[in-house]
């Protein structure tokens, strides 16, 4: 059973960027695994109480994807496309639909730590310091930290199964 970890988050001075840094007992493949494969995806992308629907996925260099999260009634749909996906890093663009002038570009890469460890590394550029500020202010902190408590579950599911 993994640990509660903490996330680092930190918007960039000089940037409109964040920087996520977030340790996981998993291997870098797993973790990769888990942003790529949709039905993993799902199932830890956002705050507690927010079930997530795939409308498309295609996690290859070139593809694109789109999934609507819902919770009591509302709806918050996401989309991007994937611009670079290797085993060590993806790059992708992120647009929540309610603001489709505020496209992100992210890009997640695995640092192996050794011992089935890895520190995930993501960072999301805006192409304003308004635009970071607003993503920052905009409840992302809890919505990264409760997924990533959820992602830490899905990642033990996964390693039981392997283990098996």
């Amino acid at each position: 059973m993994t640990t509660t970890k903490t996330v680092s988050i930190e918007a960039d001075p000089n940037v409109p960027l964040v920087r996520i840094i977030r340790d996981f007992a998993a291997t870098p493949a797993q973790l990769f695994r888990a942003h790529t494969d949709p039905e993993l995806f799902a199932r830890w992308a956002g705050p507690d109480g927010m079930d997530n629907r795939i409308d498309y996925w295609d996690a290859r260099t070139g593809g694109s994807w789109r999934y609507v999260a819902h919770r009591d009634g509302a709806e918050f749909a996401f989309h991007g496309s994937f611009h670079e996906i290797r085993p060590d890093r993806l790059v992708q663009t992120f647009t929540y639909e309610g603001a489709p002038d505020s496209v992100a570009l992210e890009t997640l890469w695995f640092e192996d730590l050794g011992d089935g460890r890895t520190r995930l590394h993501a960072q999301s550029l805006v192409d304003s310091f308004e635009g970071r500020d607003a993503f920052v202010n905009s409840g992302m902190e809890v919505g990264i930290e409760q997924g990533y408590v959820k992602l830490d579950a899905v990642l033990d599911a996964v390693l039981a199964a392997d283990d098996a």
